[in-house]
């Protein structure tokens, strides 16, 4: 009786806040999603290849372990859980085989788009097949040998 009369007061109900999600209207079915939505979706389970998640229509979208967070990711279960409410953005939509590729991924762009930061990481990653270690490189070494003075002479004449 006690208990029950606390909680009829105002403000008092110690329960933590239901959260849900809130699907968007316009999307009811695999034909309405287009690749780049952003999408507040709840996960449903989660297994050792990703997390499958409930955008609103009558399928689950796939997010798999790759696309789970900004860094690497060894076991989903360390980053999400089922029944938590997360933001994806819709990577690709297969409606013959009834498929939804989701990411939670901050950098990865939808298909057909190239991502921000692509013409910078193409750019380090040329600089280090150029200089794998990051130090300057000066003149070649002269090669030293019976070997190499023999190659020497050989180009020579």
């Amino acid at each position: 009786q006690d208990i029950l009369k606390e909680l009829e007061k105002p403000g008092r109900d110690p329960r933590p806040e239901f959260k849900t999600a809130t699907f968007r209207a316009d999307v009811s079915t695999l034909q309405d999603l287009k690749p780049g939505m952003v999408l507040e979706g709840v996960v449903t389970n989660v297994a050792n290849f990703g997390a499958f998640v409930d955008v609103g229509v009558h399928q689950d979208g796939l997010v798999h372990v790759s696309h789970l967070a900004d860094q690497f990711v060894s076991d989903p279960r360390q980053v999400v859980k089922a029944g938590q409410v997360v933001k994806v953005r819709v990577l690709e939509v297969d409606i013959p085989r009834k498929r939804i590729a989701l990411s939670m991924r901050s950098d990865v762009p939808a298909q057909g788009q190239k991502p921000a930061q692509d013409a910078g990481r193409k750019e380090h990653q040329a600089e280090a097949q150029r200089n794998p270690r990051g130090k300057e490189r000066g003149p070649a070494p002269k090669p030293q040998g019976a070997m190499a003075d023999a190659w020497a002479k050989a180009i020579r004449k």
